[in-house]
């Protein structure tokens, strides 16, 4: 199996104090950059497609073949996780799982808890006949992100309880002041929510969307309250963009795309491999 899903790194990546980033893929070149960036590091890493982005990248079971198809042919051997991010219905969850994906998101967010848990619970019975991980969330990350916006939601500490033993999900994404793009200031991340949940769920390992623009010494305090998993997009799409855009007006007569593109493959790429060694996973894939 070229995949690996988030329950065969997330527990040892929380029992030894270290996350795994999540890169987002915006084209396949996203996935090049990205696997370069970890096999050289060794690091294990998540790949994942918002469900807002699949449609524009050919779907599903494109994006599964030809993520894997890029995989076997650069010949890596780091743990990779090919997830869903935001699966805003059960049958996308269903779907990306039927297509190959290894793990998926379940954004049931803006429901009630209970039709939360319910959607939720579905969507694990359904991961679980077929070795695929869950990931579910629980109050509403701020921002925007592939053209969904909404404002911080705080999660409620028992709303994170009753989701998690409810439905047995792998890893839960609880909004404590985290937001998607880029941040207004310095984040203002609720510590003392993400401290208490922590301790009541601590087998559980969590998930943190929009890590784009928080600064280092606020992460490290996140994998240290819990956070296995770190979401990053905005940072390497900033990175691709300045990096072009600075080429194509120092260079107005180049017009290669190998010569333009491959040189904001190599942006997104030390983006990532910076974060894997800020998070700490450098190294830790299995030999």
């Amino acid at each position: 199996m070229v995949f690996v899903s988030l329950k065969d790194l997330l527990p040892e990546a929380k029992k030894n104090n270290y996350a795994i980033g999540q890169f987002n893929i915006n084209s396949f070149q996203w996935v090049e950059a990205i696997l370069r960036a970890a096999q050289q590091q060794n690091a294990p890493v998540i790949l994942a497609s918002t469900d807002r982005i699949v449609d524009y990248l050919g779907g599903l079971r494109l994006i599964a073949t030809t993520t894997k198809k890029i995989v076997e042919e650069m010949k890596i051997t780091v743990p990779v996780v090919l997830h869903l991010d935001h699966g805003f219905t059960i049958e996308r969850c269903k779907e990306a799982i039927d297509a190959g994906y290894s793990s998926v998101m379940y954004d049931g967010s803006k429901l009630p808890l209970k039709e939360n848990i319910a959607q939720t619970k579905e969507v694990v019975d359904y991961a679980k006949r077929h070795h695929v991980s869950v990931e579910a969330e629980i109050g509403s990350v701020g921002g925007t992100e592939d053209g969904v916006t909404s404002g911080i939601k705080y999660a409620d500490p028992n709303e994170c309880y009753q989701l998690v033993e409810s439905t047995g999900i792998d890893a839960l994404a609880a909004a404590l002041g985290s937001v998607h793009g880029p941040y207004q200031g310095e984040p203002k991340l609720a510590f003392d929510l993400m401290k208490e949940i922590s301790d009541h769920l601590q087998a559980v390992p969590f998930a943190l969307h929009g890590g784009s623009g928080i600064p280092d010494h606020q992460i490290v305090k996140t994998i240290a309250y819990g956070h296995a998993k770190i979401n990053v997009n905005t940072e390497c799409n900033q990175a691709w963009a300045q990096t072009i855009r600075e080429l194509l007006t120092n260079n107005p007569a180049l017009y290669s795309p190998p010569d333009i593109l491959g040189t904001g493959m190599k942006a997104i790429e030390k983006v990532v491999t910076e974060k894997i060694q800020l998070f700490g996973s450098a190294n830790k894939a299995a030999s």
